[in-house]
């Protein structure tokens, strides 16, 4: 199979890039798994102090794989959401979310588990699971921390569209810059974390991550077979059926 994340280390920055063209980065269990293994590799490596995550295509994240959703179901799915979210929390080096593009659904638990996002201005996102009769199960583990009750009310009732400066408002994003500014914006911010010490930069996220750690693994498995049983249902089905007809014609 063609390798769907990358992981390249240089500078002491490793970097984490999503590269499924096939789906818009969709989280199949190919992608989630080996995004798994990378963000796993880039912790444990001496040579990597910092971990920028972000995506080859001008698409970040387009959510589930419905496809997948659709045919062999979600039960590995929705627990591989719980576990890529733990994985970015609990890595020992701080995580960088580069945002380019849109952003739908799952996609935005990256977003929220990242210590530090950095969006452009062009990007957009949209919490659609309501629209598929659907809920942000899994996901509402990191994204509804970063948000305010009204903010999580709006995002995941109405399942609007809302873009990069938006989300830096309702605190899904760290900082917003104009798009042709987002890479100098990452190397900045990563140039702040590189002038820390490595145990300096453990501890600390250990400590700002302690209490959102602990909720995930207190609900994890529960929020994993409340997705996996919501995408199974009669009503997602039909609604994730024809989402996809519509988006093939």
């Amino acid at each position: 199979m063609t390798e769907l994340v990358h992981l390249e280390v240089a500078d002491g920055v490793a970097t984490v890039t999503l590269d499924s063209p096939d789906n818009k980065n969709a989280l199949s269990q190919q992608l989630t798994g080996e995004l798994l293994e990378q963000l796993e590799a880039a912790g444990a490596d001496d040579a990597a102090r910092v971990i920028v995550i972000r995506s080859a295509l001008d698409v970040f994240c387009s959510g589930a794989d419905l496809s997948e959703a659709t045919t062999v179901g979600m039960g590995v799915g929705a627990q591989r959401m719980v576990d890529v979210q733990r994985a970015i929390v609990a890595n020992p080096k701080p995580v960088v979310a580069r945002v380019a593009g849109p952003v739908r659904a799952g996609g935005i638990g990256i977003v929220a588990a990242a210590d530090i996002s950095v969006a452009a201005t062009g990007s957009t996102f949209a919490l659609t699971e309501v629209r598929l009769g659907l809920a942000a199960a899994t996901i509402s583990l990191t994204v509804i921390p970063r948000l305010t009750d009204r903010a999580a009310a709006y995002t995941f009732l109405t399942g609007n569209t809302f873009d990069g400066l938006e989300a830096s408002l309702l605190g899904l994003v760290t900082l917003t810059v104009p798009d042709d500014d987002l890479d100098s914006a990452v190397a900045t911010m990563l140039e702040s974390l590189l002038k820390g010490v490595p145990q300096g930069l453990r501890e600390t996220k250990r400590l700002l991550n302690r209490d959102l750690l602990a909720d995930i693994d207190a609900r994890g498995k529960e929020l994993a077979e409340l997705s996996a049983s919501l995408f199974g249902s009669p009503a997602a089905q039909e609604a994730m059926l024809a989402f996809l007809n519509r988006r093939r014609f």
